[in-house]
């Protein structure tokens, strides 16, 4: 017996609801499209998209927080990974990926007055090492630009080993930067 056709119906609200952002963003380049694609599928592929508790991996939301100016980004130091990245965490089960970049960055930098600018400005998929009892996985990582207010003096969260404000000109030249950094960076550079 044939399978029935796959049906829109047949999605959680969630997934409906991240499938429809991935469907909306404007990707600037083929690896980007392909990644669009990649992330509707994900979507679409189990219920529990947005749980940590996900064994193959799980959706985040990331900010590319962005100085008042545009011409800085604030980049956590992670305590986990040990490396110079964006701020951003886990879903937790929230599908507006926007709301969990902005609450995200709020918590991370301790900065207050922050909003979110457009839809997803990029989409990354990476691994996660073990650690712990929690097994390799995958964070289908949804990013958003997050613009900062007039205040920009942070405060650094458990989550950080430091946080700095770094010239989103110098992240895009630095070679030894975050390759996903980089593309930020470029693709920010290029739409000012």
């Amino acid at each position: 017996m044939q399978q029935p056709a796959f049906s829109a119906n047949d999605l959680t609200l969630e997934q409906r609801h991240i499938v429809a952002s991935l469907m909306d963003y404007r990707a600037d380049d083929a690896e980007q499209r392909v990644a669009q694609t990649r992330f509707a599928g994900f979507a679409r592929s189990h219920p529990d998209c947005c749980q940590r508790s996900h064994p193959p991996g799980h959706f985040t939301g990331s900010a590319w927080l962005v100085s008042k100016d545009g011409a800085r980004v604030l980049l956590t130091h992670h305590r986990k990974l040990g490396r110079w990245l964006q701020l951003g965490g886990h879903a937790d089960g929230d599908a507006d990926l926007a709301r969990v970049a902005l609450r995200e960055a709020e918590e991370e930098s301790g900065l207050s007055g922050l909003h979110v600018e457009g839809g997803i400005f990029d989409l990354d998929c990476h691994a996660i090492p073990a650690r712990g009892s929690d097994p390799a996985h995958l964070h289908w990582d949804v990013r958003y630009v997050v613009r900062a207010g007039l205040d920009e003096h942070y405060a650094i969260s458990a989550e950080s080993l430091d946080l700095a404000w770094r010239p989103i000109a110098e992240i895009a030249a630095d070679a030894h930067a975050d390759a996903s950094l980089r593309r930020m960076a470029r693709k920010w550079l290029q739409t000012r």
